[in-house]
């Protein structure tokens, strides 16, 4: 389990096919970690890329902290991440507030971003979207148990689920993560889009509480693609594979262009 160093914090990171020319970083969204990406998505993307997974925060493995979960902040943790890894210019997919997270970095770096993909990101403003969060960690730490099992063939013991649920309990009691949430709710509206640059492309729920947010942001980013799939707010879970093919398929399209 690689464990780094970045700007004196320690990061889980997890990397495939580092030879590949081309870099995607995955950003999972709060309350889960990189194995929503690990097992399904990232494998396929890997076939092509240079794929980077990396735990937020006091979220899977990365050290534990009480605050800084404003998107200022994490951004700002997210090009440390590139730069430690001396990586010029990358890809990025980020799914729910990770989605969130790779808009801001893309409006405040622009130099170090390829293409975004962004997947189920909410409006931070809507509280029914705050729940729908909440509500899905705990589908996620399900998913994360089963898949678990499928990929070890070992079940997950009481310690294990234990130290997941601690996790929860201290990111939702002892941290500023609800506060800061609540103070990016004007993320959205506030954002230049008309300055985004990268190629992006939504991916929502065809049936998911975020989908009026994706077809919005379809009428900010210029250029943008929206692609409604098969789910709710859980598509990386339901679809994984056509997520993934969905995923590549879009950044290996611009690729064929740049050589072309």
């Amino acid at each position: 389990m690689p464990i780094i160093t970045v700007n004196n914090r320690q990061v889980h990171i997890q990397e495939l096919n580092k030879g590949a020319e081309q870099t995607v970083v995955l950003i999972h969204g709060m309350f889960s970690n990189l194995s929503i990406y690990y097992f399904n998505i990232a494998p396929v993307l890997a076939k092509h890329f240079h794929v980077v997974m990396y735990d937020l925060k006091s979220h899977g493995m990365s050290e534990r902290f009480l605050d800084g979960y404003d998107l200022d902040t994490i951004s700002s943790d997210l090009i440390g991440l590139i730069d430690h890894l001396q990586l010029e210019k990358v890809h990025f997919v980020g799914y729910s507030f990770g989605g969130l997270i790779a808009l801001k970095t893309a409006l405040e770096y622009p130099d170090r971003v390829n293409q975004l993909v962004v997947m189920e990101a909410p409006d931070p403003q809507d509280e029914k979207a705050r729940n729908i969060i909440d509500e899905y960690s705990k589908e996620f730490l399900e998913h994360y148990v089963a898949n678990f099992t499928d990929t070890t063939k070992v079940q997950m013991g009481k310690r294990q689920m234990e130290k997941n649920h601690r996790m929860y309990e201290f990111l939702f009691n002892q941290t500023t993560i609800k506060a800061d949430m609540i103070r990016e709710k004007h993320f959205l509206g506030e954002a230049r889009f008309n300055e985004l640059a990268a190629p992006t492309l939504l991916l929502y729920g065809a049936d998911s509480n975020c989908r009026p947010t994706g077809e919005w942001l379809q009428s900010q980013i210029s250029g943008s693609e929206l692609e409604l799939i098969p789910g709710d707010h859980n598509i990386p879970i339901q679809e994984p594979q056509l997520i993934a093919e969905t995923i590549a398929q879009f950044l290996s399209k611009i690729l064929t262009q740049n050589h072309g």
